[in-house]
């Protein structure tokens, strides 16, 4: 399979977020770690395989790719660091797609049809920004705590149980397939996360510069636009619809967001939905499904 088409298979993986093979996630997990103890890279888990290491010493059986993290400034970790794991990874057989964001470096790794998100932060006013714009406190990645996972030893933020409040709220023992999105975001700090642009700017974005505003018409069961919805894009921005059923909203670069909106009362968590800036989309309410639905958002 060429390059093209890995790239494709590994997005088109991502959109429909099927659960992983566990066996074969802890294979390529292994095999990263191999690559980055080779180069003498700190990482740390996070998110989703850091709940399941702390919480049950084990990956979630429904979550659907691995997520790793190192902090550039910290335990010697560097931006130079990362294209030598890359070259080794890329060696190994694996598919792996680099991009340099204000926030953070993205590494993607693919193989064996599972994907691993390795974040290389940058500290921002003293945090790191979490997907969908959690800043975390830098102090929880300082020391980190080691945990027995898949038969060797890794590291996570320390402590974990407050890493782990931060991300996912108070009730991140109880598991949850679904439902989990809401705590996140319920559990995020109001405002705009650390590194964007603050609310004046942005409107000076919305109203100056289209090309890096995108907009979102909110429909209701009946097709009908729904004016004074309200619209949250997690870690950017709130705001509401306009008489015609739109919202106009900055959109930093091409990427995956957590779209909240609320209309009559009804609030939906889209927790992964791909935004572009100067693109127009739509949401219609499933009454059949009101939670957990993924990049249903449509290009209009």
């Amino acid at each position: 399979m060429s390059d093209v088409e890995t790239g494709a298979l590994m997005n088109q993986l991502e959109r429909e977020i099927p659960p992983m093979d566990i066996a074969d996630a802890e294979q390529l997990m292994r095999e990263a770690k191999a690559a980055l103890d080779e180069h003498g890279v700190v990482f740390f888990l996070r998110q989703g395989t850091c709940l399941g290491a702390v919480r049950d010493g084990a990956l979630i059986p429904w979550d659907d790719d691995l997520d790793l993290g190192s902090i550039i400034g910290l335990h010697g970790f560097s931006q130079a660091l990362i294209e030598p794991v890359v070259e080794t990874l890329r060696a190994g057989g694996a598919y792996v797609e680099v991009a340099h964001e204000a926030l953070y470096t993205s590494v993607k790794i693919f193989k064996y049809r599972i994907r691993i998100d390795w974040q290389c932060y940058r500290v921002v006013e003293g945090t790191i920004a979490h997907y969908p714009g959690v800043p975390f406190p830098v102090r929880l990645f300082e020391e980190l705590t080691p945990v027995d996972f898949i038969g060797d030893r890794y590291l996570v933020p320390s402590p974990p149980n407050d890493y782990l409040i931060v991300k996912y709220g108070p009730d991140w023992h109880t598991p949850k397939r679904v439902g989990y999105e809401k705590d996140v975001l319920d559990a995020m700090p109001v405002g705009t996360v650390p590194g964007r642009p603050g609310t004046l700017r942005q409107w000076f974005i919305v109203r100056f510069r289209p090309r890096q505003t995108a907009r979102l018409r909110v429909l209701d069961t009946d097709g009908q636009p729904v004016p004074g919805a309200e619209v949250w894009i997690a870690g950017i921005t709130r705001t509401r619809t306009n008489r015609h059923g739109t919202a106009r909203f900055y959109v930093p670069l091409a990427e995956n967001y957590a779209v909240t909106v609320v209309t009559n009362g009804t609030e939906e968590v889209l927790y992964e939905e791909a935004l572009e800036p100067s693109k127009t989309y739509v949401y219609r309410p499933d009454p059949a499904q009101a939670a957990g639905r993924y990049f249903v958002l449509t290009e209009d």
